[in-house]
């Protein structure tokens, strides 16, 4: 790969090469590497990384649960400063920007196909290209000094009431959670609905609920520190995994609030085996929405399930537009979610790996990288 030539970023930080947190084996320490800035391409831009937020995602492909090639630089929420590009380039509503704005960025699709251009789901793209797993030389990871942003992506601008750390989680959790509520469709003010998962994606699923209009919102997860959160987040009343651990139990719990009937809308935020328990929870008629896509669920099809009428949407990652929404309801929400209780613990470059640990552990609910710390 051919390499740009020395150029300067704001305050005349020459951008020559990039420190970058690289995973060289599965669940093992990570090293620190230093990469070349790769050449920017037409309309591509590289950022200063001001924040990147790790998730679930990142956690298991550290643990190779999810297959990726080694070595990779992960992190794909990453909120940056733009200090080059190759061109002029402009934001998702089509204004200029310039150097030192603030910008996330959605995945990049190929713009041609028949899911980009005649069903307009480019988050199905069979050429989509996400980050936070590829080799550290092409810059593609939010761990790291410098985050590179290739053309065909649309940068979206930070607004100035929002964090780069907050900005960052809205790369990921925040924009799929959106994604699964353009699919779910309006909430009525006389439905319940339940969240499964006290994770990032839970958490903003029960802000969205309630603010949508729910009459009522309830979360199942763990552990008990993220349920707090979760009541803070808009939920009327939570159930602990770990105290409550027969699906029949949990199963009760939702009936007992519902009248016997279930819940109008269960969201599931938690992993694929949760699916099963979602369907269970669901009235007749009901909907259910699933993003959580950790371990391995079969559902049996049979006439049960065919009578009970529900409709089922799966989130696939989210549109452009999603990620602008989800910057717009962190900016014209922050004073009535505490969203910055959500992040959890902030480690420098070199303390990736711990941020990792925490994460697959769940003692991190959203952990921030600053490379700059």
């Amino acid at each position: 790969m051919k390499h740009a030539p020395r150029r300067s970023g704001p305050l005349g930080v020459l951008t020559v090469e990039s420190r970058v947190a690289v995973i060289t084996k599965f669940e093992s320490p990570l090293e620190i590497w230093k990469v070349p800035i790769p050449e920017l391409e037409p309309g591509g831009v590289l950022v200063k990384v001001d924040a990147a937020t790790l998730c679930g995602t990142d956690a298991h492909r550290w643990a190779h649960h999810i297959p990726v090639d080694l070595p990779f630089v992960p992190g794909h929420e990453t909120c940056g400063t733009i200090v080059d590009s190759n061109g002029p380039v402009v934001d998702i509503l089509g204004a200029p920007l310039k150097t030192g704005d603030r910008i996330i960025t959605s995945y990049l699709n190929c713009g041609h196909c028949y899911w980009c251009q005649i069903s307009r789901q480019t988050s199905l793209c069979t050429e989509v290209m996400f980050f936070g797993a590829w080799h550290p030389t092409r810059l593609l990871g939010g761990c790291a000094d410098y985050h590179y942003f290739p053309p065909r992506a649309s940068l979206i601008r930070v607004p100035e009431e929002v964090s780069s750390p907050l900005a960052a989680s809205a790369a990921c959790a925040l924009r799929t959670v959106i994604h699964g509520f353009d699919q779910l469709g309006a909430i009525a003010n006389h439905e319940t609905v339940v969240v499964q998962g006290a994770g990032p994606l839970g958490l903003y699923a029960a802000a969205l609920a309630r603010d949508h209009g729910a009459k009522k919102v309830l979360l199942v997860g763990a552990p008990a520190g993220r349920l707090a959160v979760a009541r803070d987040f808009g939920a009327d009343d939570v159930l602990d995994l770990e105290v409550v651990t027969d699906p029949a139990d949990r199963l009760k719990w939702v009936q007992d609030h519902t009248a016997g009937r279930g819940a109008d809308i269960v969201i599931n935020c938690a992993s694929s085996p949760a699916f099963v328990e979602a369907i269970a929870m669901a009235r007749r008629g009901g909907r259910v929405v699933t993003i959580g896509v950790a371990g391995d669920g079969n559902i049996t099809y049979n006439q049960h399930l065919l009578w009970k009428g529900l409709r089922i949407s799966f989130v696939v990652m989210a549109e452009a537009r999603h990620f602008m929404q989800a910057l717009d309801f962190l900016a014209s929400r922050r004073n009535v979610f505490p969203f910055q209780k959500m992040l959890s613990n902030t480690f420098d470059l070199e303390g990736t790996g711990e941020a990792l640990r925490g994460m697959a552990a769940f003692r991190e609910i959203k952990p921030v990288i600053i490379p700059s710390s």
